[in-house]
């Protein structure tokens, strides 16, 4: 976390959380521990140098554990900490009204696959 003061309680949580990957890092690790590249396919779009950046800043807080297996070849793993595992269960309700909205919306979370584009014809 950054130095306080902060503004609220949401500011200092928004501070751990705050980036584009982050909260679908927490997500995607909640499952089940991975490998960098595992992760990485499971988040399209993001790039090395940021995921390794939000992993980094996410394991500063305390919020997700990286592990270096000394072997050939190199092996690290990342998993959440206990710390991690209980903000994503804070996060766990945000991720049921969005699922809620996108429903009324019509809307269907793509899991990692790409969608043709709505405003083009089938």
């Amino acid at each position: 976390m950054r130095n306080p003061p902060y503004i609220c309680a949401l500011d200092a949580a928004m501070d751990v959380v705050g980036g584009k990957w982050k909260a679908l890092i927490l997500w995607a690790l909640n499952e089940r521990l991975h490998r960098f590249g595992e992760l990485r396919r499971s988040l399209p779009g993001v790039s090395e140098k940021v995921l390794t950046q939000q992993l980094r800043e996410l394991e500063a807080d305390g919020i997700v554990r990286r592990t270096v297996f000394d072997e050939t070849p190199h092996r690290v793993e990342y998993e959440l900490t206990a710390e991690g595992a209980e903000l994503h269960a804070a996060l766990a309700p945000l991720g049921d009204w969005a699922e809620h909205r996108m429903r009324a919306l019509n809307l269907t979370p793509t899991h990692g696959e790409p969608q043709p584009n709505a405003a083009e014809p089938s």
